[in-house]
């Protein structure tokens, strides 16, 4: 199965100054993401810009995708701080199907039987937790958008960290129907709810809409047990591991461990040079 990761690099100067970095932990869980992947499921690449094109090349990242590297989200207009994965859904609409879409921050850890899965699966659904999933009057946007009156807005929304789709008409309907979202909705202060429903809830919506078939992987209270063993996700962790220096330090270690045990010619590489080889 083909799989892509995804970088739009123009949320990170929105927030900061500099040159473009990114985070220990992000690199190691990058790193294990892809070559995970390809160990077990298939071939990935990586879709991104400019900026982040050339980080991955400038510090020796650019064998890490079987699939290569590849330019596609320079010049997107959306507002970076208020649709920081605008990027993702743009990418999307140039991929052909079936398509595993893999957040850089997750990692699978088996094989994937593809044969099985239907339309549409995603690692897990979630509740509708009106501070985050309002209903349809909570949202403002310009005169001429309209949401479609067959949208359901009962059904879960459902979380896109890592999803596999294999329908043409779905993937066509999602990204045409998120980004004519994301270009009619008035400039928010506080814009979590409508990022996560231009990626999150008008997928459902979507499959619903054409009668797709859709799946999980598991579940939100399975996966922050234990990931039974399938599956990791660091999301939740981030920010506790920018806040406390041990955890971050114990974790990167962990994974330069796992690099050297499964991928010792990548532990190699990433020992001599580049922004995490202190931890080989």
């Amino acid at each position: 199965m083909n799989a892509v990761h995804i970088n739009w690099t123009k949320p990170y100067f929105e927030r900061n100054d500099g040159e473009y970095r990114i985070e220990d932990f992000e690199l190691l869980t990058t790193v294990l993401s892809a070559l995970k992947w390809r160990e077990k499921n298939g071939s990935i690449k990586m879709i991104t810009d400019t900026a982040g094109a050339e980080y991955y090349r400038r510090n020796g990242f650019e064998e890490l995708w079987d699939g290569g590297i590849h330019i596609a989200l320079d010049g997107i207009k959306e507002d970076a701080y208020m649709f920081w994965a605008a990027g993702k859904l743009h990418a999307l609409r140039n991929e052909r199907v079936p398509v595993a879409v893999i957040d850089t921050d997750f990692i699978v850890w088996e094989e994937i039987l593809f044969d099985r899965l239907p339309d549409l699966t995603v690692i897990h659904d979630e509740e509708l937790y009106p501070d985050v999933y309002p209903d349809v009057n909570a949202f403002r946007m310009k005169g001429v958008y309209r949401f479609d009156p067959s949208w359901d807005w009962r059904i879960k929304a459902l979380n896109t960290a890592f999803y596999v789709i294999k329908n043409r008409e779905l993937l066509d309907l999602y990204t045409k129907e998120a980004v004519y979202f994301m270009e009619n909705a008035e400039p928010q202060d506080d814009p979590l709810r409508y990022m996560v429903f231009a990626e999150q809830r008008l997928l459902p919506m979507c499959a619903a809409k054409i009668g797709c078939e859709v799946r999980t992987f598991s579940t939100l209270e399975r996966l922050f047990r234990h990931g039974e063993g399938w599956f990791t996700h660091i999301w939740g962790m981030k920010q506790q591991m920018r806040d406390n220096a041990e955890l971050r330090e114990a974790f990167c270690r962990r994974c330069a461990e796992r690099i050297w045990r499964d991928f010792p010619d990548w532990g190699e590489r990433l020992k001599k040079s580049g922004p995490i080889s202190r931890y080989f």
